[in-house]
């Protein structure tokens, strides 16, 4: 079927990603394209809510509609060695960036769901008793929300210590390597699975983004040789803002050294 509203955007969209129009440029008003186009008011304001909802153009009582900048691609490394260093390594990337780092988190007790579970190795839960420490984030780079991430903690590791809880506390915000090691937990790596995805309702809303913006993801689990896995975290970002960086140190084997 043949939607004139989804021509206009097409067109426009063109337009946009050409540089016809570039970043600030005001888009033409509704008038404008009903009259080019031979359209409805409804018909050409569908036009402008589909760029709208995809990210492209912003509207602004009564300064129109305009050609959004776009966003700064940043790298954001994922390496061991750094993550090994004190404080918390986001605050330590934007600062590296130029940028303030900042979040905002809610911790709780709670019973941790299957896959949690799975990826920490507890055992069946026993009914109704909480088991992690899970800890919901709003990561900002200069006030903006860039990443989101839900950390779960396994309390046999962590209940009655001064580290139980992440952001409170004398080892607050210093980041999970460096927190463990204050309870003589040595981490001793990490595992990382990356993908990427629609974002959810929920999670376009929390980081400002268009619905049905894609989201790079991020299972990341910090491992002890003693300990087994120590905490586990589920991160999500939006794609246009980063690209990931991963790098390790390779020793050379015993006999070249």
């Amino acid at each position: 079927m043949d939607h004139a509203y989804q021509r206009i955007a097409d067109d426009l969209r063109r337009k946009i990603t050409s540089g016809e129009l570039a970043e600030g440029d005001k888009l033409p008003s509704i008038p404008a394209l009903m009259r080019t186009h031979g359209v409805t008011n409804g018909t050409a304001q569908s036009a402008i809510r589909t760029l709208v909802a995809e990210g492209l153009v912003a509207t602004r009582p009564g300064s129109g509609t305009r050609v959004r900048p776009r966003p700064q691609l940043r790298a954001l490394t994922r390496c061991w060695d750094r993550a090994r260093r004190a404080g918390s390594p986001f605050a330590a990337e934007m600062e590296a960036q130029g940028r303030r780092g900042s979040w905002d988190y809610d911790s709780s007790t709670t019973q941790a769901p299957a896959e949690i579970r799975e990826r920490l190795g507890l055992d069946d839960p026993e009914r109704d008793v909480p088991d992690t420490l899970r800890t919901i984030y709003t990561y900002r780079a200069d006030d903006d929300p860039v990443m989101l991430a839900t950390s779960w903690e396994p309390l046999r590791l962590t209940r009655g210590t001064a580290i139980v809880l992440p952001e409170e506390g004398p080892h607050a915000g210093r980041g999970v390597v460096e927190r463990m090691l204050a309870i003589g937990v040595r981490i001793d790596g990490t595992d990382e699975i990356v993908g990427a995805r629609l974002g959810t309702a929920d999670e376009c809303q929390r980081l400002e983004k268009p619905p049905g913006s894609v989201m790079l993801t991020i299972k990341r689990t910090y491992v002890s040789d003693q300990e087994g896995a120590v905490e586990t975290a589920s991160i999500v970002m939006p794609a246009d803002l980063f690209e990931l960086v991963y790098g390790w140190r390779i020793d050379p084997p015993d006999d070249q050294e």
